[in-house]
């Protein structure tokens, strides 16, 4: 079981709040992503959770047993940090087997645990390595592979992936993935990169200055975003937002199109405007559009296989049903 509910949890460093009361229940089973820009206190929510940070207020509840003041040893969960935090003079197979050691378990037990967590992230050949002989992604399986023997009721991820480059991340990431499918172990994972968030998260929780700014699946926070900010951080790339007058057509203060809703054409449409930088991706690409009317340029998403030139005159039409719109306090107009 791996039901975590926070009630009115906050936080505070000094006379400076960084998690002001929030109420939130993660359900068992689930693969939350706590999502924000830096600072915004997604790290420092897992590190509440986790126990490694003392709450200024509020209740933690783990399966629905308080455990707001104990140590984290003893809540039932395994962290997976950024840096790994492996022991370089061990061997994987000590590595993994270390949490156990210190927990008093037989030999025997010890080593039934390390070969299956070893077999599930595909280590077997490589217990008897140290980590100085490993890839990063290796080494973030080993770091992994510690968190599983401990047969957790909730695997809090901060950040795993950003020491790796980009190729190993997006393996890593389905990695992760498939890892849950597997185990079907509640899973908090934080992260800064919302195309992990979206790929990966069964829910995702978006967070601003201590905020939850919004909840939901990555469906749902994509189609409808609460507020402006989740409007601008959700999506890659991001969604345009046109206010003025453009937007009081609409009968709202701002309204917002994502790249791969406007249509573009040669001969006419609903905003005529000149063709700036561009970025060819292969299968997409990225045209930056200035529009007359509208102060920012536009960026438009459209196959790989289009061609149009810097400066050139095209017009843009956005499709209808996929126009978001805001009031003057930034929230939706459903």
């Amino acid at each position: 079981m791996g039901r975590i509910t926070l009630d009115k949890v906050r936080k505070a460093f000094g006379d400076v709040e960084v998690i002001p009361p929030l109420d939130l229940t993660i359900e068992d089973g689930e693969f939350v992503v706590f999502v924000g820009p830096s600072g915004c206190g997604k790290s420092t929510l897992l590190r509440l959770i986790a126990g490694l940070e003392d709450v200024t207020g509020g209740q933690i509840r783990i399966d629905g047993k308080d455990e707001t003041a104990v140590p984290p040893a003893k809540r039932g969960l395994a962290m997976v940090f950024q840096s790994y935090a492996l022991y370089p003079h061990m061997s994987v197979r000590k590595n993994i087997a270390f949490p156990l050691r210190m927990a008093g378990l037989d030999r025997a037990e010890q080593d039934r645990r390390v070969a299956a967590a070893a077999e599930v992230l595909n280590l077997t050949d490589y217990l008897d390595r140290r980590p100085g002989q490993l890839s990063g992604g290796q080494r973030q399986r080993v770091a992994i592979g510690r968190a599983i023997v401990r047969e957790p009721s909730a695997f809090l991820f901060d950040e795993p992936l950003s020491n790796l480059d980009a190729a190993l991340r997006v393996g890593m990431r389905l990695e992760i993935s498939e890892l849950h499918k597997r185990l079907k172990t509640t899973m908090i994972y934080v992260t800064h990169d919302q195309v992990e968030a979206m790929t990966m998260a069964d829910k995702i929780v978006v967070l601003r200055a201590g905020h939850i700014e919004q909840v939901g699946s990555p469906l749902e926070l994509y189609r409808a975003p609460r507020n402006l900010f989740v409007a601008g951080f959700i999506g890659s790339p991001k969604m345009n937002l046109i206010d003025g007058p453009i937007a009081a057509d609409h009968g709202a203060t701002t309204i917002g199109i994502r790249p791969e809703h406007i249509s573009v054409s040669t001969e006419a449409g609903a905003w005529k405007g000149t063709v700036g930088l561009s970025e060819h991706l292969g299968s997409d690409t990225f045209f930056h559009v200035t529009c007359d009317g509208i102060p920012s340029p536009l960026t438009v998403r459209v196959g790989g296989e289009v061609a149009l030139d810097y400066g050139q005159t095209i017009w843009l039409s956005p499709d209808p049903a996929q126009i978001h719109r805001f009031d003057q306090n930034g929230l939706r107009i459903a």
